[in-house]
């Protein structure tokens, strides 16, 4: 529970002529989303332009005490270094890091084999076709042989090919986790570590952040 006003005592303090000593209250819910309480104020509670007496609010609000005071539910939180609200979306982040990985891997992985098949599949499309013309036939017994040493080849070609795709790939989407997947606070790359694993730490592990990354 986070008090606020323009009174000492409370937990984010507001120095505002329009903003009363104790003017309203945050209750973090259950499910874990902010609820503002306007605690009988002069002046009124506001989100987005609508004088509220209880609202629960997120982090793209617009929040207002009084008739100017305007600011955010993370300029509230960060205050007292909670960054509990921010942290919870990299868990979206973590999770659709791996499951693009795995889709890279799996996708290339049906697309290798496929293409190593293809020329092997062509011997035997080729195999029917002698079977109903002259087997005798120089241009089509040469043509053959000649199917039969490239396939092999023309298999490893391919599949390298499209196996020299992955890296880039899981490249392009390692570079954007690292830009994504960072203390809300101080900016640090969290690595791959699982977000599950992160938040049994609570905080940032940086001596000089030291966030919030839970709020019990």
């Amino acid at each position: 529970m986070i008090n606020i006003g323009k009174e000492n005592d409370n937990h984010y303090i507001v120095d505002d002529p329009h903003v009363s000593r104790h003017h309203a209250r945050l209750e973090k819910q259950e499910d874990g989303v902010w609820l503002l309480v306007d605690l009988d104020s002069t002046n009124g509670t506001y989100v987005n332009d609508q004088q509220v007496a209880r609202k629960r609010v997120n982090l793209k609000d617009e929040i207002r005490f009084g008739g100017q005071y305007i600011c955010s539910l993370s300029d509230i939180l960060n205050q007292h270094n909670d960054y509990s609200e921010e942290f919870a979306q990299l868990k979206k982040v973590y999770d659709r890091y791996i499951e693009s990985k795995v889709k890279i891997q799996s996708s290339n992985q049906f697309k290798i084999r496929l293409l190593q098949s293809l020329p092997f599949a062509l011997l035997g499309v080729v195999g029917v076709a002698l079977s109903f013309l002259d087997k005798g036939s120089p241009l089509l017994m040469t043509i053959s042989l000649f199917i039969m040493i490239c396939a092999p080849t023309i298999g490893i070609f391919l599949g390298a090919k499209q196996s020299a795709k992955v890296p880039r790939q899981l490249q392009y989407i390692a570079n954007q986790f690292k830009i994504d997947y960072v203390c809300p606070k101080c900016g640090t790359f969290l690595g791959e570590i699982p977000w599950e694993s992160l938040r049994n730490r609570k905080q940032c592990p940086v001596s000089s952040c030291k966030a919030k990354w839970i709020n019990e």
